[in-house]
């Protein structure tokens, strides 16, 4: 059921030249989406406070927003205020993880993911923040041992892990990420891809970007190899590759214990529960090949 009350806020803004009519848009775990025609355009409206559990702070959405429209990678931001965020409908298909993984999509997005490296981080401007997983498996660990989670007796594994990947990945050249390359954040125009959902961008390391792509969307051994060979324009070495490994298992390792976060604290419904679980079976895979492989 739409809720009268966020209907009522997107119809008032005041950036619509006469009255509108707000239609719900699904998808989004952290905000309530709308689609409204107006002037002959259609926009989508995003609702959402901050979330400093999450660590998303929307000011940081907005500025990122900006940026990727300024890059070319995003849609124009056409009004903002406390809490809602309106921008430009992007016309094309939003993928799937089986569209994101082929063959044809992986050097696209590797290209977007360069493109996002390179130049959102040149027009990036006022204040953003950072992006570290290492430091939101600390802080996520303090916030499910507070709350009860069922998984608190698991943190003690889980940060010991945490930081000897961390130890791994070693030093790094930030660049302004993303750092939420799930399926649905890619449009596909039948031109070009369009990256949305700025609101866990920040500065981070570029090897998050691309280990968060390949397993959010689960890339066979293949197709990461042709992910990283088109993003760096050659093959990588053998320390690029080992600290790639790492920050693999640290993008499950965040991805599980955000939905282990969320179980206990998001007011959405949401198969939480299943969803931390799922990640969280998929980073001690992970892991248990990284040390095998690398030595950890």
């Amino acid at each position: 059921m739409p809720d009268t009350g966020a209907l009522a806020i997107v119809a008032g803004l005041l950036c619509w030249t006469g009255p509108v009519s707000p239609e719900p848009l699904g998808g989004g775990l952290s905000n309530t989406n709308y689609t409204v025609r107006d002037r002959g355009r259609r926009f989508v409206v995003r609702i959402g406070t901050d979330m400093p559990m999450h660590g998303v702070m929307r000011f940081n959405e907005l500025n990122a927003s900006r940026a990727a429209y300024r890059a070319g990678l995003g849609p124009e931001v056409v009004h903002w205020q406390a809490g809602v965020l309106v921008i430009a409908y992007v016309e094309g298909r939003t993928l799937t993880a089986d569209e994101a993984r082929a063959p044809a999509m992986v050097p696209r997005v590797a290209d977007i993911i360069r493109r996002c490296h390179r130049d959102v981080t040149q027009h990036i401007s006022g204040p953003v923040l950072m992006f570290w997983p290492f430091h939101l498996a600390r802080h996520y660990a303090s916030l499910l041992r507070a709350g009860g989670s069922r998984h608190a007796s698991d943190m003690p594994n889980l940060l010991d892990a945490a930081e000897r990947l961390e130890r791994a990945v070693g030093p790094i050249a930030p660049v302004f990420g993303h750092n939420d390359l799930l399926a649905a954040n890619f449009i596909d125009d039948g031109r070009r891809l369009w990256l949305i959902d700025w609101e866990h961008s920040g500065f981070s390391s570029p090897l998050f970007d691309l280990a968060n792509f390949a397993s959010n969307n689960e890339l066979a051994p293949d197709a990461e190899t042709a992910l990283l060979d088109a993003y760096l324009g050659a093959a990588p070495d053998r320390d690029f590759r080992r600290r790639y490994a790492a920050m693999t298992c640290a993008s499950l390792l965040r991805e599980a214990m955000w939905g282990m976060t969320s179980e206990i604290h998001s007011p959405i419904e949401h198969d939480f529960a299943r969803y931390a679980d799922d990640y969280l079976a998929r980073f001690e895979w992970a892991w248990s090949r990284f040390r095998d492989e690398w030595s950890a």
